[in-house]
């Protein structure tokens, strides 16, 4: 009976863990952009940065993917890292919202969000939508989970062996701190530790203050997830991690001579055993936000002395050339910058070839890849940023003045390139999959002409950037109306498709015409790097509007 009442539990923790995931990834599928855009944007002040944590781990039902977005944004000094640890201690506070939540007997529920899931994911053709789906089957999973966990530790309070085991292995509250923490580590979430701590609670199988020293453990273990899966190439890339785990680590020291004292008086407020684990969950990180907030700006400078930032070659999204020693020499100092640009053009090019692959091969990793291709050049992009702002103003003269300008320019197209190759062009190429579509070959060979076409401009930009080269200029500007006139007859190709009647197509026919379109306004930037140098030399052709 035993065995198969481990066997059971391990399969339910499975399922638990498992929903947890769906809910995670559905949610990171349809507004992942929107949630890293709204951290960027959110993080002026330690309130604000807060309640963004706290939103955005709601949303993801994870501290730790709260944790790994965040680490590398403050390790590229995109965002300042007190801001950061503060959307951290928001980030604790909205798991415990969760568990909240599901302390109530809402299992019930479970059946409707399952089926409302399935029918959305098997019958929407709207991408969001099919990940809505995802996110409802990931809910209903977890409540079934929860239903069948505490089905399955019942027949615990009538087994006497059972019972003498489970008080032998849970008698100290040090050593279930641990288990927990491991627990929690292994799960990569501290909800679904949470969610298995409060149905052994209240099934009676845990005491009341064995019960918050397991709450203390969950805390903790998903605290070390970050730091165990950060870059250990970079120390920089761990201040934000180690932050949130000196936080966690200091919570637990502080409550742990005091288990006795807080459960009672918990209980005394609401006697449910199982929700005492919840209760504890939630004041143990509201105590510890607010003990810690006022103390972020010196445990900041703190983590940067003791973790100091190490540029590795091998490390992209690190900038290598930005000396600050160079800055009293501004045209060193803007060679310097250029070269940096140079990186973030060599990381534009990869993404561009991997959407050309894309289109041909379903490959689930690729999208992640150039992800984090489109990460790598937003760090790149604000080091540049802040390293040109360090200039003196006073010390340059109006040729410096205009190169900056220039600089900052074609660091912000090649940014906006990257954001529409993750945005818009994976969407397009994900949809071939989603939708079970199948572009002709005609069609797969105009997008990797396009593509190609696309590499070669980029180079043109950069050379016009590098060595102000009229000529490739020019080239530029004229290789902008093919694609115009490629889109041109697409459009006609779809629409006589649809006058003769055929419209066994035309799902594949408006996605490869949405693809050309993106890929119209990706080269629009780059042609747009032609401009300014043909109208300094006075050579912009007269009919700009028109080819524009």
């Amino acid at each position: 009976m035993a065995t198969q009442i481990l066997i059971d539990l391990f399969g339910e923790v499975a399922l638990l863990m498992w929903g947890i995931h769906m809910v995670h990834t559905g949610i990171l599928r349809a507004f992942g952009s929107q949630i890293r855009q709204f951290l960027g944007k959110s993080l002026r002040t330690p309130l604000r940065a807060f309640l963004s944590g706290l939103g955005i781990t709601t949303l993801l039902q994870s501290s730790t993917a709260t944790a790994l977005m965040l680490g590398s944004f403050a390790a590229g000094g995109m965002v300042d890292l007190a801001p950061s640890l503060a959307v951290m201690l928001g980030a604790n506070v909205g798991t415990t919202l969760i568990v909240q939540a599901l302390s109530f007997n809402i299992t019930l529920a479970f059946p409707i969000l399952i089926l409302a899931g399935v029918t959305a994911f098997r019958r929407s053709a709207r991408t969001r939508t099919r990940d809505m789906g995802r996110v409802g089957i990931g809910l209903g999973l977890m409540l079934l989970a929860l239903h069948l966990i505490l089905e399955t530790v019942q027949p615990i309070e009538a087994s006497r062996t059972l019972r003498l085991l489970l008080e032998n292995i849970t008698s100290d509250p040090t050593l279930n701190l641990l288990l927990a923490a491991l627990f929690s580590l292994a799960a990569h979430s501290s909800v679904a530790s949470m969610l298995f701590i409060m149905s052994l609670a209240g099934a009676g199988v845990l005491s009341p203050t064995i019960t918050v020293a397991m709450v203390l453990g969950a805390n903790l273990g998903s605290a070390l997830n970050p730091v165990l899966e950060g870059n250990r190439n970079d120390p920089a890339q761990l201040r934000m991690p180690v932050g949130n785990l000196v936080n966690r680590l200091a919570g637990c020291l502080l409550a742990l001579p005091f288990l006795d004292d807080i459960q009672r008086a918990i209980l005394s407020v609401d006697p449910d055993p199982g929700r005492l684990a919840a209760h504890f969950h939630l004041l143990f990180n509201l105590a510890m936000s607010m003990l810690f907030i006022g103390a972020l700006p010196r445990l900041s400078r703190w983590l940067v002395t003791w973790l100091p930032a190490h540029a590795s070659p091998d490390e992209p999204s690190q900038p290598m050339y930005l000396d600050p020693a160079m800055l009293g020499t501004p045209t060193l100092a803007l060679t310097n910058a250029a070269r940096e640009v140079l990186r973030m053009a060599d990381v534009l090019t990869l993404m561009l070839r991997q959407s050309q692959a894309a289109f041909r091969e379903v490959d689930r990793n690729r999208v992640s890849q150039i992800r984090a291709m489109d990460d790598q050049l937003s760090q790149l992009h604000g080091a540049i940023q802040r390293y040109l702002a360090a200039l003196s103003p006073y010390s340059l003269d109006d040729e410096e003045l205009r190169r900056i300008g220039e600089i900052l320019n074609f660091a912000s197209v090649l940014q906006h390139i990257s954001e529409m190759v993750d945005r818009n062009l994976m969407a397009c190429a994900n949809r071939l999959v989603k939708q079970q579509l199948a572009l002709s070959e005609e069609e797969l060979s105009d997008i990797d002409e396009v593509l190609g076409r696309l590499l070669g401009h980029l180079h043109l930009a950069v050379t016009i950037l590098m060595f102000g080269d009229a000529s490739s200029a020019h080239q530029l500007l004229k290789e902008k109306a093919r694609l115009r006139e490629m889109e041109l007859n697409a459009a006609e190709r779809q629409f006589n498709q649809i006058r003769a009647g055929s419209t066994s197509d035309l799902a594949a026919g408006n996605l490869y015409l949405e693809t050309l379109r993106v890929l119209k306004r990706i080269d629009s930037y780059l042609t747009g790097t032609a401009y300014p140098l043909l109208e300094q030399r006075g050579e912009l052709p007269a009919d700009r509007l028109a080819t524009s």
